[in-house]
């Protein structure tokens, strides 16, 4: 080979290592997921990272959940919501913090759209049922009157941040939609710090950041009520979206062969019996499937496809008491084959 020859031979060659090099480059880096949990929130909270082995990010996000725990936990007596509920005789307006602004208005958003099956001030009788203790008792129902009597939506007011009680008896409850609005402010974090597949658990409350790393998206099985967690009555195929369920089968008891869950009828005080027994919602945002979960409980099958077929992007999952599933518009789509049994 004659010395120019040579030469482009080698000018070539360079070019073709340095393409090669650049292609390794771009190409995504492969790593194997990382995973941290921590009872958090009164419930077990996980999150799982696909593209990313920054340890430091998922510390990040559990300080985050402990920091919104503090803030809006009902029973935290250094919290937002505990100084609401038990402010001094005549205080009623109150200018809360950012967050826990936007998570009221939130909460009254859906007070007004469910005209208060789903109600913020559920509190007297959320607290008057404890699910919680193992004791499995029924509240006298004098009890149980009384506080109903309290629950009113219409008795809060927000004007911006300033927040007005319109009645000294009224307090709040925002576990029903406060897992879904963190969920949402970690999905922004992880988005912030680069990582682009991931999953987020807030004890079932699951929310999704984009899709795995090979293209697929995430299978997300909706659990069997009443059966084990690995129990699964359908799965989904979800790429970037929120998956938030209710039921009468995740803190409840039974007594005299009734069953008793934490779904309660703000009307009349006692669990709902509508003939649901679980509701499953996909929504971009976690805190819209998390209201929405108990809202259309609430509302029952009939009023509730009705609401989530009004609304864009939004598909939601009815189990009824005979295990069937009713679905939206468009939510089967949604729905991959289960495994044969054999």
């Amino acid at each position: 080979m004659e010395k120019k020859q040579f030469q482009i031979f080698l000018s070539a060659l360079g070019v073709l290592f340095l393409v090669f090099a650049v292609v390794l480059t771009l190409r995504p880096r492969q790593t194997e997921p990382i995973t941290r949990s921590d009872f958090l929130l009164n419930t077990f909270v996980t999150v799982t990272l696909y593209d990313s082995d920054d340890e430091e990010i998922l510390e990040q996000c559990m300080a985050l959940c402990r920091e919104y725990e503090n803030r809006l936990s009902k029973t935290i007596t250094t919290s937002e919501v505990y100084r609401l509920n038990h402010r001094a005789p005549g205080e009623d307006t109150f200018i809360l913090t950012k967050d826990t602004a936007a998570l009221i208005r939130e909460g009254l958003q859906y007070s007004r759209i469910s005209d208060g099956a789903f109600d913020i001030t559920i509190e007297p009788l959320s607290s008057l049922w404890n699910f919680t203790d193992g004791k499995k008792a029924v509240p006298p129902s004098d009890e149980i009157q009384a506080a109903a009597q309290r629950v009113d939506w219409k008795n809060v007011s927000l004007e911006g941040d300033v927040l007005t009680f319109h009645s000294p008896g009224t307090t709040i409850d925002l576990g029903s939609i406060a897992k879904g609005f963190i969920a949402d402010r970690l999905k922004e974090y992880l988005i912030s710090r680069n990582v682009k597949s991931a999953i987020i658990n807030l004890g079932g409350n699951v929310l999704c950041v984009g899709e795995k790393p090979d293209g697929e998206p995430f299978k997300i099985g909706l659990q069997k009520p009443f059966e084990g967690r690995n129990e699964i009555i359908a799965n989904l195929s979800i790429n970037d979206l929120s998956v938030v369920s209710s039921g009468v089968y995740e803190r409840h008891f039974i007594v005299d062969g009734k069953n008793y869950h934490h779904l309660l009828n703000p009307s009349t005080g006692y669990p709902y019996d509508n003939g649901l027994i679980a509701v499953t919602i996909v929504s971009p945002r976690s805190v819209d499937g998390d209201a929405l979960s108990t809202t259309c409980f609430s509302l029952g099958l009939e009023k509730g496809l009705e609401l989530v077929n009004s609304m864009d992007g939004i598909y939601a999952y009815f189990i009824t008491d005979d295990y069937e599933i009713h679905y939206s518009d468009g939510a089967e789509q949604l729905v991959l084959p289960l495994p044969d049994a054999g």
